[in-house]
């Protein structure tokens, strides 16, 4: 029997690819350091909880397929702290921000057609581009300088007939970097320029660290039309395992075909809409709590890299990775053989290899995501266990 030449063509993720190996560490006894996923450690609002416990029915029915009216009445509520006023019509629950990046590409791209996407990018945009048959089309990006947006002349040379939209995670996954208002206003021209659509992609957007300040593509004037906003409650309220998202835009005759696809996959689970419609009662003293755990988090993470010879990374301003060179050849199997050869007093590390963040063949062999999602000491001996290894590896 045959398997399709779509599925084929997808790639494993490079984020959970080496599972079976540190589940054969930890039957060994070891404990595995898990910085290889965004899986906060951080306690889940008690209200979603909450809301959970105190779900009343007798038959557990479909929810709308656009998501259950409080969800989205609080979805509504949340983007007013931006400044952001959508309307009840503009806004689909979706399962996660997965789900709602990939609406966006069904949506916006014919099979075939190009989106172009900052280098290194969220592993999972390669994989729903070819579920949608859209072609991810990379814009390279440097570590030296803390992954910034190129100049706006490499994204034109990129643009073809076939080019349909830009998409951006601000700010970023895997890199942590936040873009300025000037690199967005060149984004914006260059959309407006060529008739492209922007998929902007918000998850992390109260993680700005070190003073910065967070904007928008939905905030700035003339893009009303043309921006896509994806969005899910998985990393500002710890709730992952919820899979909650919604996908919002200005654009009402685009979001009216979204929803065609929101009926063809029936509904979002009802119950954990009713638990995230709650979270709208969550104290601004959470989110500000936060923030702050995760800017020590990352201090404590950057301190000890910068301690290790052959280690380069640039600070980032915001999300919760950083991406780092090591002094490797080959992080695919130094991330294979600590799980599987190395340990520090019975412990040991568990990354993301960074070429699974590339489209560019080659790119990335080097380097290494580290989510520091893990609380102040598992980081600091994490660090230890990886300062520990490169010394043995390239012995």
């Amino acid at each position: 029997m045959q398997i399709s030449k779509r599925i084929e063509a997808m790639q494993f993720s490079p984020i959970r690819k080496l599972v079976p190996f540190a589940e054969a560490a930890k039957k060994q006894g070891k404990k595995v350091y898990h910085l290889n996923i965004g899986q906060p450690d951080i306690e889940t609002p008690q209200e979603f909880f909450d809301a959970v416990k105190n779900f009343d029915a007798k038959v557990l029915e479909y929810a709308f397929s656009q998501g259950i009216p409080e969800l989205i009445d609080s979805f509504i509520e949340y983007y007013k702290l931006f400044d952001l006023n959508y309307e009840k019509d503009e806004i689909l629950i979706t399962n996660g921000g997965s789900e709602a990046v990939f609406f966006a590409l069904v949506a916006t791209c014919d099979y075939g057609d190009e989106v172009l996407v900052p280098e290194p990018f969220y592993t999972n945009y390669n994989s729903f581009s070819k579920s949608a048959g859209a072609v991810v089309v990379p814009v390279a990006t440097s570590a030296e300088n803390g992954f910034k947006l190129p100049d706006i002349s490499v994204f034109e040379s990129k643009i073809t007939p076939k080019t349909k939209a830009i998409m951006l995670s601000n700010p970023g996954n895997p890199t942590g970097a936040c873009y300025d208002m000037a690199d967005m206003e060149k984004i914006k021209n260059l959309a407006i320029k060529h008739d492209l659509y922007i998929i902007a992609d918000e998850v992390y957007k109260e993680m700005i660290y070190d003073g910065h300040k967070f904007t928008s593509f939905t905030q700035m004037e003339g893009l009303e039309e043309r921006v896509i906003l994806t969005d899910s409650i998985s990393k500002r309220y710890s709730a992952c395992g919820a899979r909650i998202g919604c996908v919002a835009s200005k654009n009402k005759a685009l979001m009216a075909q979204i929803l065609k696809l929101c009926q063809g996959r029936l509904c979002v689970a009802t119950i954990e809409q009713i638990g995230a419609a709650a979270l709208a009662r969550v104290a601004p003293s959470y989110m500000e709590n936060v923030v702050k755990e995760y800017e020590k988090r990352r201090n404590v993470c950057f301190a000890a890299l910068q301690e290790m010879e052959g280690v380069t990374c640039q600070k980032p301003n915001g999300a919760f990775y950083i991406m780092a060179d090591l002094p490797v050849k080959d992080t695919d199997d130094f991330c294979e053989w600590l799980l599987k050869e190395f340990h520090v007093n019975n412990e040991t590390v568990m990354f993301a290899p960074g070429s699974g963040f590339y489209a560019t063949e080659g790119k990335g062999k080097n380097q290494i995501r580290i989510s520091y999602v893990l609380e102040e000491e598992s980081l600091k001996k994490a660090m230890n266990v990886l300062k520990e290894a490169l010394k043995a590896y390239n012995k």
